[in-house]
């Protein structure tokens, strides 16, 4: 019987566990599954941490509903009844010091109308005639392998591009807008660009879509993302999964690869897929011409604090789910949400629970990472108090630091990716990256790369 090893027990790592085994047993073919995760719980990032009728997450908060693989995996493990949709509202920039909304009938800041462009409070007459002049501009030189800031900038403006699309997108995606491909964040940009002559007009032509998507756009669970990682775990007991266990090295051998463990114990496995981030990767490999490639791949750092308070939620401005900061504004957080608004079964007694975020992006970052827990209150307590006029002693504090946990997807990421691809087909059969730092971040496509990985997997064990 063949044994396979998965190291990294994160959603990518669980997924692609899952789906071998659903694929073994649906083909009659026997093998060893073993999942291997150094942390005493599965879910890597995803992870709910319960306090005071508090749910806070450590990582997102939530899943992409428009991802078909989610929802078809929730069906097959029969917790469609644990689902909770977000609450629809209104998302603010925070720039010279007030709440502007987030235009309606726009997708991360980009205006899909005309009505939408001209609702903004965050952009100029003339910066609103300037988006108006992506009909007139044909597009001679941008592809999906180009710079989606360059791209937005050239067709729209600078003015909508930094007043309003890049505060949103940064709160998406990690890293400089300009230094990001349209590939890796938005590729259907240039679609619609090419298709129907401006991103507007193409906006128009799919607007059933976006619309479609619109108002329930994210989905969690009543107890919790952790929760759905439990029922995961529980539909594969054929599987032998092993948490609090470190691996410390990799080494190819005649028959496959040995694992050997932070307490000696070793593995031999015929197959391996390392669901991992890229740096641990280089570490359990240690290949100095393969690392020429990995190290191409850079990541982004942030802080994530919640603070509950004992505050009804209905303090908050009507109808708002949250913010995200443009550089003209005296908070220090890049961006909140007000949790308890946005998922109702966060907070058990309708109490008031704030999310912030800071992200390595931010101008005090390195200040900010040397704090102590009690002196990152200080400095959140004052955002909340300059954002919502709250001065009160919260009941729950919870911080969470990413330290380089967020995958960057510039403009060399898809280059690197196929060159360390090619090098593992070469010098190591039988071994497969997975995970958010090479095959798209968000857990609909991690929930995505582990079926697909799963089906690499099983090529290889006929």
């Amino acid at each position: 019987m063949k044994t396979v090893a998965v190291i990294g027990g994160g959603i990518t790592g669980v997924s692609t566990m899952y789906y071998l085994n659903k694929i073994l047993k649906e083909n009659n073919v026997d093998a060893r599954l073993v999942l291997v995760e150094k942390n005493p719980y599965l879910g890597g990032k995803m992870h709910t941490v319960y306090d005071q009728g508090y749910i806070m997450e450590t990582g997102a908060d939530s899943m992409v509903a428009r991802y078909p693989g989610i929802l078809e995996l929730v069906r097959e493990l029969n917790f469609e009844s644990e689902l909770v949709y977000n609450e629809t509202g209104i998302s603010y920039i925070h720039t010279n010091n007030e709440l502007h909304a987030i235009p309606a009938g726009s997708t991360f800041g980009i205006p899909m109308s005309e009505e939408s462009l001209m609702a903004s409070t965050l952009i100029s007459d003339e910066g609103k005639r300037r988006v108006l002049q992506d009909a007139e501009i044909p597009n001679t030189q941008f592809t999906k392998e180009s710079s989606i800031g360059e791209f937005l900038e050239y067709f729209l403006g600078e003015e909508i591009v930094q007043k309003q699309i890049a505060p949103v997108l940064a709160g998406v995606y990690s890293g400089n807008l300009y230094e990001l491909s349209l590939r890796s964040t938005l590729p259907y940009l240039v679609d619609y660009k090419n298709d129907y002559g401006s991103i507007m007009k193409g906006f128009q032509a799919n607007r059933d879509k976006f619309e479609r998507d619109a108002n329930k756009k994210f989905i969690s669970f009543k107890r919790g993302l952790s929760s759905f990682i439990n029922r995961i775990e529980e539909a594969i007991p054929e599987a032998e999964i092993f948490k609090n266990f470190e691996t410390k090295n990799i080494n190819k051998t005649v028959d496959g690869y040995e694992v050997t463990f932070s307490d000696g114990e070793k593995l031999q496995a015929d197959v391996v897929v390392l669901a991992l981030p890229n740096q641990a990767v280089r570490s359990l490999l240690s290949d100095e011409a393969l690392d020429h490639y990995l190290r191409e791949f850079t990541n982004a750092s942030a802080i994530t604090m919640y603070l509950g308070f004992d505050l009804p939620d209905s303090i908050l401005p009507a109808d708002g789910t949250g913010f995200i900061v443009s550089h003209n504004s005296d908070l220090i957080c890049n961006a909140s949400t007000w949790t308890s608004r946005k998922w109702k079964h966060t907070s058990v007694d309708g109490n008031l629970l704030v999310r912030l975020f800071y992200k390595s992006s931010n101008p005090r970052y390195e200040d900010l990472v040397k704090m102590t827990n009690e002196d990152l209150t200080k400095v959140a307590l004052q955002d909340i108090k300059l954002s919502l006029n709250i001065d009160e002693k919260p009941q729950v504090v919870h911080v969470r630091k990413w330290i380089d946990q967020m995958p960057k997807y510039d403009l060399a990421h898809n280059v690197a990716l196929q060159d360390v691809l090619n090098q593992l087909d070469s010098k190591y059969p039988n071994l497969l990256i997975a995970g958010c730092s090479y095959f798209g971040v968000g857990i609909g496509a991690c929930i995505d790369n582990g079926k697909e990985t799963a089906k690499k997997v099983e090529t290889m064990l006929n």
